[in-house]
């Protein structure tokens, strides 16, 4: 799944070693993975912090919980750390977390951002917007938030309802509805005023 360096594995266990809980590890995912935002992170993971369907892997003297839907995202990577002049530095390199990775099982909100990102935001890039998921509420109800051109639109909701929300329903059946947390009031970079 993912390598984590000699150099690295040192780096991070130096600074568990600082925190006052002696039981703190790490926590590697993907936020936004598969789309052109994803970004690999890695984060203190206090216990009970790890989420249900995490994978635990034991290192020399520290833990890593690697976020179980992140998994085939996080295929190849490789953590790796670098002494410096500034004293150093952490990298991560993940070559497939941006790669669309994306079926009928994936979790809910990949396969939002999977149409969002692949599909709707090419689209309305030509008037200079963009559309981005917010959270995906209980009730399978996807919070949207719309930025640039969009963002104050006088055509907001013609794009929402004939666009964003059709493309959405039809593609991801589990979704239930559609909301816009977007402030239309600052019309400023709206394409349609």
């Amino acid at each position: 799944m993912i390598e984590i360096s000699k150099s690295a594995q040192a780096y991070l266990r130096d600074l568990l070693s600082k925190q006052e809980d002696d039981d703190v590890a790490i926590r590697v995912f993907v936020a936004q993975p598969g789309t052109p935002h994803a970004e690999t992170c890695i984060a203190y993971c206090r216990p009970g912090e790890e989420q249900e369907g995490d994978i635990p892997v034991d290192y020399d003297d520290f833990r890593a919980w690697f976020e179980g839907r992140s998994e085939k995202y996080l295929v190849d990577a490789v953590v790796d750390y670098q002494e410096d002049r500034m004293g150093g530095q952490l990298t991560i390199k993940a070559p497939n977390a941006r790669v669309p990775n994306v079926d009928a099982d994936s979790p809910l909100e990949d396969r939002i951002n999977y149409v969002l990102y692949n599909e709707i935001n090419p689209g309305l890039a030509s008037h200079g917007g963009n559309v981005t998921l917010v959270e995906v509420l209980d009730d399978n109800i996807a919070v949207l938030q719309f930025g640039g051109g969009c963002q104050g639109c006088a055509a907001v909701d013609i794009t929402l309802k004939n666009g964003v929300e059709t493309a959405l329903l039809e593609q991801v059946p589990d979704l239930v509805a559609i909301k816009d947390a977007t402030d239309h009031s600052d019309t400023e970079h709206a394409y349609y005023k």
